[in-house]
């Protein structure tokens, strides 16, 4: 008996792949320093690269009726960092502009990920603004 496809899982684990492939590609490429910061910049770079080109494969797919992306992985690519190329993969390719619902969860995920953003660009200046502080304080011999 044949197996069932299930295009979220192939679609999904295409996209990583892909998008580990490039993140590794761009580190040899460009002798990235293995350090967290840089690595979390390859991701991104290499993640919304996928994502703008998955928005443009899927218009492809809609104009000739092909096999189409689910909606379950383009969301999953802005979730993972690829928000930035979704969106212009949006704007570009003039893709799931209209239909309310998809544009309903994307936004959610946008807003999401600010809030995740501004918690933890509080938290870094909070703890460098003590650590100072502190440094501060024994250069003075108070603490």
């Amino acid at each position: 008996m044949p197996r069932r496809s299930r295009p979220e899982l192939e679609h999904g684990i295409a996209a990583v792949v892909l998008a580990l492939l490039l993140a590794a590609l761009f580190f040899l490429l460009f002798r990235l320093p293995h350090l967290w910061y840089y690595c979390v910049a390859d991701w991104l770079v290499s993640v919304n690269l996928v994502a703008f080109a998955y928005y443009g494969f899927d218009k492809h797919r809609a104009r000739v009726a092909g096999r189409r992306v689910p909606e379950v992985v383009l969301h999953f690519l802005a979730v993972v960092g690829g928000t930035l190329g979704a969106y212009l993969g949006m704007r570009v390719f003039r893709h799931k502009t209209i239909k309310g619902p998809f544009r309903l969860v994307f936004w959610f995920i946008v807003v999401l990920q600010l809030a995740l953003l501004v918690a933890v660009v509080y938290r870094v200046g909070k703890h460098t603004r003590e650590e100072g502080a502190i440094g501060a304080w024994q250069a003075r011999g108070i603490g």
